[in-house]
C-alpha cells in the first residue's frame, strides 16, 4: 500500500483521552435536566421537558414541562444553591396538572425531590425561596366553581426540604 504525503500519525492517530472525573469534580447544577418524583413515578426532564407513553404501546403521551423559569436558592442549608421548580403535567385528557419540586445541588449535579400537587388548571403567580422555604403563590378557583371558571383565589403553598423530600410546613414567621 503506498500512502504519499500522509505520515504514521495520520494512519494511526493517537487516541484523545479524556480527564478522569473525580468524585470531587462536580457536575453542573442543572434543574432543566433532572429526575423528579410525580406521584410515585420517576419524570426524566431533558432541556426541561418529559415525553413518555401513558402505557406501553400507547399512543397517548403524558407531556410534563417546567413551567417559566426555575428559582434559585438554599433550601437545605449548605450554603449552595438549590432550585425551586413548577412542572405542568399533561396526561392526554383534559386536565393540565401543576406541581412544585425542588432540585438539590449535589456533586452529581441537579437532584429532584419529589413533586406536591398545586391543582388542576391553576394560574401560577410566583416563587420566592426565603429562609430556606420555599413559597409559591398561584390563583386556583373556589372549592363549588366548575373547571371553567377562571382561576381568581389567592393560594400560597409553604414548602421546606428535608433530607431529600419537600414537605409542605407553616409560614415562617420573623
Amino acid at each position: 500500500i503506498a500512502v504519499v504525503g500522509l505520515g504514521l500519525s495520520a494512519l494511526f492517530p493517537e487516541p484523545r483521552i479524556q480527564p478522569a472525573r473525580t468524585p470531587s469534580t462536580p457536575t453542573a447544577f442543572d434543574p432543566l435536566n433532572a429526575t423528579y418524583l410525580i406521584e410515585g413515578k420517576s419524570v426524566i426532564l431533558v432541556d426541561g421537558k418529559s415525553e413518555v407513553e401513558s402505557e406501553p404501546g400507547s399512543a397517548t403521551k403524558v407531556i410534563t414541562t417546567v413551567f417559566g423559569e426555575p428559582i434559585n436558592g438554599d433550601l437545605n442549608g449548605d450554603d449552595n444553591t438549590d432550585a425551586g421548580v413548577i412542572l405542568v403535567q399533561n396526561p392526554g385528557g383534559t386536565g393540565t396538572f401543576y406541581y412544585v419540586t425542588t432540585a438539590i445541588r449535589t456533586n452529581a449535579g441537579a437532584q429532584g425531590t419529589n413533586a406536591i400537587f398545586l391543582g388542576d388548571r391553576i394560574a401560577p403567580q410566583n416563587m420566592q425561596i426565603k429562609d430556606r422555604q420555599l413559597i409559591v403563590s398561584y390563583a386556583d378557583r373556589k372549592p363549588d366553581e366548575p373547571m371553567a371558571a377562571s382561576p381568581s383565589v389567592g393560594v400560597s403553598k409553604y414548602l421546606v426540604v428535608e433530607g431529600t423530600t419537600l414537605k409542605e410546613s407553616a409560614p415562617k414567621t420573623d
